[in-house]
């Protein structure tokens, strides 16, 4: 069985459709996966607040941290709640725009080369293992699809920036499973 439908949504995945993305350059190739983290509002979970931020409806007045976003025009490949379940917003084959001011290995311009994964919490808070499960769903997808040669977090494309995924990210369970990848130094 394919793991995926035509342009690049992965088959299985909840699908909302962003209009905050568009075509890549000619002749870019995806090679990285970003991983990211997001709660809305902060520290808090559940509940459809990422999905309708990253398709431009998040109602301003509906939390004070909202009205400071909701104009913000932003969006991620896949986005990965506590249960682990997976909504995809953007084709893997289009850029969507996660990463912003970014940079890896002297290659300016990340969201142009990568796909970005948004995880479901905070820099504070552990990851679920249902989480890691559904990030393994898609890494291995990806790895099925496009030439990734290397996960790393939003900090590091960032740095200074950026701080996400966080520490309670688990870089040893990403190396112990993919040890072929580049990731980011221990």
């Amino acid at each position: 069985m394919k793991s995926w439908k035509a342009r690049g949504w992965l088959q299985g995945a909840r699908r909302i459709a962003s209009p905050n993305e568009e075509a890549r350059p000619p002749g870019s190739v995806v090679s990285l996966a970003v991983v990211h983290s997001i709660s809305l509002p902060p520290g808090e979970f559940g509940g459809d607040w990422v999905e309708r931020f990253f398709v431009n409806r998040l109602p301003p007045d509906a939390h004070p941290y909202f009205a400071e976003i909701a104009h913000l025009k932003v969006s991620a490949h896949f986005f990965i709640a506590r249960d682990g379940k997976v909504v995809q917003f953007v084709a893997c084959d289009r850029r969507a725009w996660h990463a912003g001011v970014s940079s890896w290995q002297g290659r300016e311009r990340c969201n142009d080369f990568s796909v970005g994964i948004e995880l479901e919490g905070t820099d504070e808070r552990a990851y679920t293992e249902a989480q890691y499960e559904g990030l393994w769903t898609v890494l291995d997808a990806l790895r099925e699809r496009y030439p990734i040669d290397a996960v790393v977090g939003h900090c590091h494309v960032a740095p200074g920036r950026k701080t996400d995924p966080g520490p309670q990210f688990d870089w040893t369970r990403v190396r112990d499973r993919y040890p072929t990848l580049a990731l980011p130094p221990e």
